[in-house]
């Protein structure tokens, strides 16, 4: 199954973008973690539904934390991790900031369900590909 066909499979079995993405990296880490999908899920629709920041910024930044951050008392996280979130969120805001007018919920959407499945399909697509891009230059994956 292909990256689209995989981010519409989820997106009609009712996930969003936030959950979407970590599944994604789940995935691609050859994992399943229900517990953390569901947490994920408090992103949605733009930070518990109010419309903010889109779950593709936040579950970017979630899915190289997954790979990169701290997860233990005795782990380091990655050396380049805050630059490398950094760099992942000056992306999504130049990216958004240029296709939609801005990096909310509300700015991708508008509140309509139908710009929903228009444009967020793509942007979650997109939002993978780059952090998998930043975690393959990283030697990660």
């Amino acid at each position: 199954m292909d990256l689209f066909d995989r981010i519409l499979e989820l997106t009609r079995q009712g996930f969003f973008c936030s959950q979407i993405l970590m599944q994604l990296g789940l995935d691609a880490d050859g994992k399943e973690n229900p517990q953390l999908i569901r947490a994920m899920g408090g992103l949605n629709g733009g930070l518990g539904f109010t419309e903010n920041v889109c779950g593709c910024m936040t579950g970017g930044c979630c899915l190289l934390s997954y790979f990169l951050g701290k997860g233990e008392g005795d782990e380091l996280e990655d050396p380049e991790f805050r630059q490398t979130l950094g760099g992942f969120v000056k992306w999504f805001e130049a990216k958004s900031g240029d296709e939609f007018g801005g990096v909310t919920c509300r700015d991708i959407t508008g509140g309509g369900e139908g710009r929903r499945l228009e444009h967020c399909p793509g942007l979650i697509s997109d939002s993978f590909e780059k952090c998998m891009e930043i975690l393959r230059e990283k030697g990660v994956v």
